[in-house]
Formats: C-alpha cells, sequence, structure tokens
C-alpha cells in the first residue's frame, strides 16, 4: 500500500512540475514582448531594453552628439542602459516571483 502512496505522491510532484515548466515557458515568451525604458541626462539618452535583457532601442537627442564632451555622451548611454537593465531584471524577477510562488529556482531567467 505504501507503493500505492509515493506513486500517487510522485504523480503528484511530476503534475505539478509540468505545470511550472508551461507557466515558465509562457512568462518568457511574455517578458520577451515587455519593454522597460530609462533616461539619463534629463532625458537626453533613452534605453530601451525588452525582457530577454535585450538593448532593443537607444535614442541620444542629437544636442548631446554636438557636444564637445564625448565622455558625457558614454556616460549617459552607460547610466540608461545600466538603469534600464536593472528595471527589467527587477520586473522579471517579479514576475517569476508570481509564476512560481516565490520558489527560487536558481539559473532560470
Amino acid at each position: 500500500m505504501s507503493t500505492v502512496r509515493n506513486n500517487t505522491s510522485l504523480d503528484r510532484i511530476l503534475k505539478q512540475a509540468q505545470k511550472l515548466q508551461g507557466q515558465l515557458g509562457r512568462l518568457e515568451s511574455d517578458m520577451k514582448a515587455k519593454v522597460v525604458e530609462a533616461s539619463a541626462g534629463d532625458g537626453k539618452v533613452t534605453a530601451v531594453v525588452n525582457g530577454n535583457r535585450e538593448l532593443i532601442a537607444l535614442n541620444i537627442d542629437p544636442s548631446v552628439l554636438k557636444s564637445d564632451n564625448p565622455e558625457l555622451l558614454e556616460n549617459l548611454v552607460i547610466s540608461a542602459v545600466n538603469t534600464a537593465l536593472n528595471n527589467v531584471r527587477e520586473m522579471v524577477n517579479h514576475e517569476m516571483n508570481k509564476a512560481t510562488g516565490g520558489f527560487s529556482i536558481p539559473g532560470l531567467m
């Protein structure tokens, strides 16, 4: 009788794992469609990143390009991109926690 109980428990665990796998697959495709935008330098540089942590757009105000200070442009780009990536990381973590019920799975997303 304990063998039957063990099989039932194993079946339940496998079904939960399959359900979670399906949720994570949907989450991954949902994240690719979501975008996060971040700006630096009072909007002079704006970075747009999708949920897969891909930079999909970078907008630079022409006034910054005319500047004689290339370091300023470099710093604004770095700041905008890093802020967007950080915001995406937070969004993905939040969505992952919702999908897994707070259960942490190392290496996912």
